[in-house]
């Protein structure tokens, strides 16, 4: 039986044409010991908090991975066989080697994407994987994965401290207590984790059980919302205790691109309609939600401008998309699909109030590539609030990533950008993501340099920059 091997080559996703490919080299190895700045990703502080092992590979590689899942199922895998749980409590394969079965067995429909990728980096780097996936080689692979999982140095802090992350952040929702995030204070952890607040659910007034989020956020805060003004009010209040527990940045993944501002007095029906519309058991209606979420938006900004943390905003994505899927499964298996964005108008009147704002720091990521080189570099390159986010999601590929750079680059630059940050909820990943970045960043450097557009020196600086600076800086809140 043909066993091959499973390796890295050093020189993965490294420019083809050896004169570039030598000047890329030099520059990745001047970034590839840095430390990891995460801050735009999904990890549970809970896993770091507990510190158990890991359960199974299944757990760890399959069954939170929305990347995996969606291309497995588009082969005619169903989420069951994976293993994904059911909202109804039916069954769904529980074994996790029968789990790992599918995905090896399948390792081919993989090829090209990232996800076998970062896979491949996850399984040789951080569990010792020698063989390449396969239907004849699965248990054998399982096996050593199981094996490397038992071991004290592939526990969450551990891995933690092998990874290098000096900051990473979590998105949580609005009303989280954030009790693990003060008790991880004190575990002794080599780097920071910090929350970030993400009020999304008690932005949109048609989301489901937006009455019971409210009825918690007066609990919590002690403001009895009954207009926007206290509405603002309260998730004010929820933001100061995010930034005592360390945030840095809220984070808001609109339905649809619409910051503008209310006057008083329809701002107010808006929330008093949706909160009788809650008491009745029914929810605000689409049009009426997203004039009341583009207010709540702008006042976010604004809000911003006093308490100085970082606003990210990714719009463009229409989650759930199989309404039977979502109402079987929930969120996050798959079915989000990119919409077409429009930042110039959505933006415009944000960026008019606070796009000079000294305090003011808007994050903008996009799953609209077109967006890039039409309006978000445009804008980034003159309004001194905004900077472009990393590729994300669907874009979080190795070509998508070069295409981000030489859209931008040539209207923005590199520093109205804020280098790399990860958007994962896959513990193990994080590395992955970084070096790849880091090798596009590379190679994307060594090109210029090859065609005479940058000195070396600088070359190396700003390979320095995009992995580790840039994502620092664009994330400090103001004193």
């Amino acid at each position: 039986m043909t066993r091959p091997a499973l390796t890295l080559d050093p020189d993965r996703a490294l420019p083809a044409e050896p004169t570039v490919r030598a000047i890329a080299r030099e520059l990745l190895a001047g970034t590839q010991d840095l430390p990891l700045v995460s801050m735009h990703g999904h990890v549970d502080v809970d896993l770091l908090l507990a510190d158990e092992p890991f359960r199974d590979p299944a757990e760890l590689l399959v069954v939170p991975d929305h990347y995996l899942l969606r291309l497995l199922v588009s082969q005619g895998v169903s989420l069951d066989a994976l293993g994904v749980p059911r909202r109804d409590g039916g069954a769904v394969e529980r074994d996790p080697r029968e789990i790992w079965r599918q995905v090896a067995s399948r390792w081919h429909v993989l090829r090209g994407t990232p996800t076998r990728f970062w896979l491949e980096h996850e399984l040789v780097d951080v569990l010792g994987v020698t063989v390449r996936p396969s239907a004849q080689t699965a248990d054998e692979t399982y096996d050593q994965m199981a094996e490397a999982l038992a071991k004290p140095q592939t526990r969450p802090r551990a891995l933690f401290e092998r990874f290098q992350l000096e900051l990473l952040a979590t998105t949580d929702d609005a009303t989280a207590p954030l009790d693990a995030h003060a008790a991880l204070e004190h575990a002794g952890l080599p780097g920071r984790v910090v929350p970030t607040f993400r009020p999304d659910a008690l932005l949109d007034a048609a989301a489901p059980g937006w009455g019971q989020r409210v009825a918690r956020l007066d609990e919590l805060t002690g403001v009895r919302v009954r207009d926007a003004r206290t509405l603002v009010e309260a998730l004010a209040v929820r933001r100061g205790h995010f930034v005592e527990r360390g945030a840095l940045a809220t984070d808001h993944g609109m339905r649809t691109l619409r910051a503008e501002r209310l006057d008083d007095h329809e701002a107010d029906a808006l929330v008093v309609a949706a909160l009788r519309a809650a008491e009745a058991g029914r929810a605000l209606d689409a049009p009426q939600a997203d004039a009341l979420a583009g207010h709540l938006l702008f006042e976010m900004a604004r809000t911003s401008c006093e308490d100085g943390l970082v606003m990210q905003l990714h719009p463009g994505v229409l989650r759930g998309y199989d309404t039977q899927v979502d109402a079987l499964r929930g969120p996050d298996v798959g079915y989000d699909i990119p919409v077409a964005t429009d930042f110039v108008h959505g933006l415009r009147p944000l960026l008019e109030a606070f796009g000079h704002h000294p305090r003011f720091r808007l994050v903008v990521f996009t799953v609209d590539e077109d967006a890039y080189s039409r309006e978000l570099a445009p804008l980034a390159g003159v309004y001194p609030a905004m900077r472009l986010g990393a590729p994300w999601w669907f874009l979080d590929t190795p070509d998508s990533m070069r295409r981000f750079r030489e859209a931008v680059t040539d209207t923005a630059g590199f520093y109205n950008t804020t280098g790399f940050v990860d958007d994962t909820r896959a513990f193990c990943s994080i590395p992955a993501r970084h070096d790849l970045a880091r090798r596009v960043d590379a190679g994307f450097l060594a090109r210029l340099v090859a065609e005479h557009r940058l000195d070396l020196d600088e070359a190396h600086e700003t390979a320095v920059d995009l992995a580790y600076r840039l994502p620092l800086a664009s994330y400090q809140r103001p004193i």
